[in-house]
């Protein structure tokens, strides 16, 4: 492999739908969702607190009403982002949990980075599958699958097929390469 191969092959972004990063999708989303339980444990562990200390500090109307929101958001939302089932709307959901937390940090702390970095790295991968969805391995793609069976089956077929097409040709130009 020459060195601009090599080169490019670092910088080239991978917009394919691949074994590897569909896989890097589900476990992305299996780690977010597992370990967002717990936060969701804790607020319903002392809501009062959560409520008084968090809510009621930022100023929100009905502070325990929205405390109890953001407990089952992320109490639901973070299996079902976990499963990949209604991945959208619980990422969505867990987003906004994430935006919360962040004003929060910045009316206590201001712009600093250690108390940021969690909620806004969560913020950013919520984000990341509110805007693409949970992937092809997932129960969602499954239940597209199962909804729209000719769709859906032709574009997972023609992606595979365009998939060992490019190996293929990949494969090609290194013995190609190898024989220069």
């Amino acid at each position: 492999m020459s060195n601009t191969k090599l080169i490019t092959s670092i910088f080239q972004p991978n917009v394919n739908p691949n074994f590897s990063s569909q896989t890097t999708w589900a476990i992305l989303r299996a780690v977010l969702g597992i370990m967002m339980i717990h936060n969701g444990l804790d607020k319903l562990g002392n809501i009062e607190s959560f409520s008084e200390t968090y809510v009621e500090y930022i100023g929100l109307p009905f502070p325990l009403f929205f405390s109890y929101v953001a407990a089952f958001t992320e109490l639901i939302g973070a299996p079902l982002l976990a499963f990949g089932f209604l991945t959208r709307p619980a990422a969505l959901g867990l987003f906004g949990t994430m935006c919360v937390a962040m004003y929060h940090h910045i009316l206590v702390a201001g712009f600093s980075i250690p108390y940021l970095e969690l909620s806004a790295i969560y913020a950013a991968c919520f984000l990341f599958f509110t805007v693409n969805g949970a992937g092809l391995f997932s129960t969602d793609a499954l239940i597209a699958n199962w909804l729209d069976t000719n769709a859906l089956s032709a574009k997972a077929k023609q992606i595979m097929r365009l998939e060992k097409a490019y190996q293929s040709v990949s494969a090609d130009n290194a013995k190609v390469g190898s024989v220069n």
